[in-house]
């Protein structure tokens, strides 16, 4: 855990090299920048237990490595974008505990 605060900078989709980001347990607020959707080597990305509003950007789509999504606890609104059913390495998806409506796109159960 650690103690930040402010909003996730979408200076961060420039990190071309970046694995793995894990930016859980903080006071994060704002939107998930729709830049993040360039980190195309990204296997992990945890914001989970954050302060984090809007919806889930379509452009996540873009991370064709990610293989772990974890966008549990936090105030996220508007429904599951079904671009996620293109991440065909992703093993782990946890949405629990936000404000999502609508349904699971049939396209995820491929």
């Amino acid at each position: 855990d650690n103690s930040l605060i402010g909003t996730i900078p979408s200076q961060l989709g420039m990190l071309s090299k970046l694995t793995w980001l894990n930016l859980c347990c903080n006071s994060l607020t704002g939107t998930i920048p729709s830049q993040l959707g360039m980190l195309s080597k990204l296997t992990g990305l945890d914001l989970s237990y954050n302060s984090l509003t809007g919806t889930i950007p379509s452009q996540i789509a873009l991370m064709s490595n990610l293989s772990e999504l974890d966008l549990s606890f936090n105030s996220l609104t508007g429904t599951i974008p079904s671009q996620i059913a293109f991440l065909s390495n992703l093993t782990y998806l946890d949405l629990f505990s936000n404000s999502l409506t609508g349904t699971i796109p049939s396209q995820i159960a491929l």
